[in-house]
């Protein structure tokens, strides 16, 4: 294995992270945008550090599906959280990862049912904003998590780790286990989703180093974080690309439907593949070989910490401004920093000497 190098690049990375560069570019998001829509209604009225914590409030999480595993583990990561806090806990959204108006259905839902916090993994940096800033206008508190909109149309972002370091980890990645050599394609999943693109946007900046100039991405493919489409992706990205060295898949369904592709066929172990994946989903394909390291956060504890922001918001204890912190239980105490960003950590590296450790 030579994960060790990735590790302490990681760490590296983690401490050097610019949040402010993370939010600015999410979505495609221009430094005028940010401008524009920080003077929103997000940071209004004042924070009591001191106040005590609300019990009895409603917390809604919306993730960006619902029956995604992934997005299973960081809501129960977020119900421990509201619970532990003395308030309620629901979850809704829709079942496919790119129904953009079910999302804004659920938020004017929830709006409606006068919740006092709702933490939504947006599919779409914009489209939810309209039906976001009439929640706040009626009260809610608004949390992003795993998935930004525009930093006006919330209160807090819970980001999984800098997007700097999970874009360009994810290359060095897979560069090491391929040699720094050959054609590598990216498996991403909704073509609007904010988290993918500000990651392959940092992918393809760090292929610029000429350490990777034998290194070509020959195409970004979509799988919309559906498992049969993903693993069709898959088949077509070989079919089309022979020689294909690697695949990177920054999405916890797209790494394991490209892995059950590879798995079963005369690529295993020939075509390198890794991104963002979770322990319990990729352990098989560790163990036979398909993968050989693949990174990410814990989602539980990114829902964890999001549960916590949201009932500090609701509780009056932080309203978003830079400098404000907030215990979040076993947690720890967290900053917010620019934009209203709150960074959960760096992302972790799993391979066979480890992933035994991890169940999540």
């Amino acid at each position: 294995m030579r994960t060790s190098s990735i590790r302490r690049t990681c760490a590296a990375l983690a401490a050097a992270t610019s949040l402010a560069l993370a939010v600015t570019a999410c979505g495609g998001t221009t430094k005028s945008d940010v401008k524009k829509e920080s003077g929103s209604a997000a940071l209004a009225g004042e924070a009591d550090p001191s106040a005590p914590t609300k019990k009895g409030l409603t917390v809604g999480f919306l993730p960006k599906q619902v029956n995604n595993p992934y997005f299973t583990t960081a809501d129960k990561g977020g119900q421990k959280a509201v619970e532990a806090l003395g308030s309620t806990f629901k979850e809704v959204g829709p079942t496919s990862a790119t129904d953009t108006s079910g999302q804004v259905s659920y938020v004017n839902t929830l709006t409606q049912q006068q919740v006092d916090a709702i933490a939504v993994s947006a599919q779409d940096p914009g489209a939810l904003c309209t039906a976001l800033k009439q929640a706040m206008k009626n009260g809610v508190k608004i949390v992003t998590y795993d998935s930004d909109t525009k930093p006006g149309c919330r209160n807090v972002f819970v980001s999984q780790a800098g997007a700097e370091d999970l874009g360009r980890t994810q290359i060095q990645l897979l560069a090491e286990q391929i040699g720094y050599k050959g054609e590598i394609a990216i498996l991403s999943a909704a073509q609007t989703a904010t988290n993918q693109n500000l990651w392959i946007d940092y992918m393809k900046d760090e292929l610029k180093d000429p350490k990777y100039k034998d290194v070509k991405l020959v195409k970004v493919a979509y799988g919309n974080d559906d498992a049969q489409q993903s693993f069709q992706q898959t088949q077509g990205l070989l079919q089309e690309y022979p020689k294909l060295a690697g695949i990177v898949s920054p999405t916890t369904v797209g790494i394991k439907a490209a892995a059950q592709y590879l798995s079963g066929s005369k690529y295993r172990g020939k075509v390198k593949l890794s991104g963002l994946g979770t322990p319990n989903d990729l352990r098989s394909y560790v163990k036979n070989g398909t993968v050989e390291a693949f990174e990410l956060w814990d989602p539980a504890k990114l829902g964890e910490l999001a549960g916590h922001a949201s009932v500090a918001l609701a509780s009056g204890q932080i309203t978003g401004k830079e400098g404000q912190t907030f215990e979040a239980g076993e947690l720890g105490t967290y900053t917010i920093g620019k934009d209203g960003v709150v960074d959960l950590g760096k992302p972790t590296v799993f391979d066979k000497d480890n992933i035994d450790d991890f169940d999540f």
